[in-house]
């Protein structure tokens, strides 16, 4: 059975679709406008062997900050829709990621309650053009649609690139995780029976 969505979001400030295919081979076909975000969209779906085309028009000359939120609004509901029935999900994904001397943790649980701790202390507030603070505002807006709980933790870094990096890489390994079906899960994985 596939696991697919697609999801369009239209509003005054932005124009974003969103397809998604779970059990993919992770690929990923990216216009956004925003090449470095592109880069990082990139690596949740190579890392969590997701397929995602994703097309997003925004208000790029005002900022990117509608844009960049907008897609994780749109991400995430794609995650809530092929995820919405929970029987014999995982649930719990964690990761950890190195790249050089950057390390990142995150730990997700498909709850059903949306919640977000963010921890990353960048050590600039740019990669090339893009603004750091951004990426708490795509994490947000994933959590917020995906219904889904979310620690994001960067352990050590001196490179931004590198902590960026490590992040989604490890965003990407733990979503595979928890999305994934184990056939000893019999119906909803919880003790209260619903999610």
């Amino acid at each position: 059975m596939s696991r697919s969505a697609q999801v369009s979001r239209n509003t005054l400030e932005t124009q974003i679709t969103v397809k998604l295919e779970l059990d993919g081979q992770g690929t990923a076909q990216l216009d956004t406008g925003l090449p470095f975000f592109e880069h990082m969209l990139e690596q949740i779906a190579r890392h969590g062997l997701f397929d995602v085309t994703l097309v997003a028009k925004g208000d790029l000359d005002v900022d990117a900050h509608h844009t960049v939120e907008d897609i994780g609004i749109t991400l995430g509901q794609a995650f809530a829709e092929v995820t919405e029935d929970k029987s014999g999900l995982t649930r719990y994904g964690h990761a950890y990621v190195p790249l050089d001397e950057a390390l990142s943790r995150v730990v997700v649980d498909f709850s059903g309650r949306p919640g977000l701790e963010y921890q990353v202390a960048f050590v600039r507030p740019r990669i090339a053009d893009f603004d750091v603070d951004l990426f708490r505002e795509f994490f947000q807006g994933f959590v917020n649609h995906a219904l889904v709980t979310l620690h994001v933790d960067n352990l050590k870094g001196q490179n931004a690139h590198h902590q960026a990096e490590t992040m989604f890489k490890a965003f990407g390994r733990a979503l595979r995780m928890a999305t994934t079906l184990d056939e000893r899960v019999t119906g909803t994985p919880s003790t209260k029976g619903v999610l």
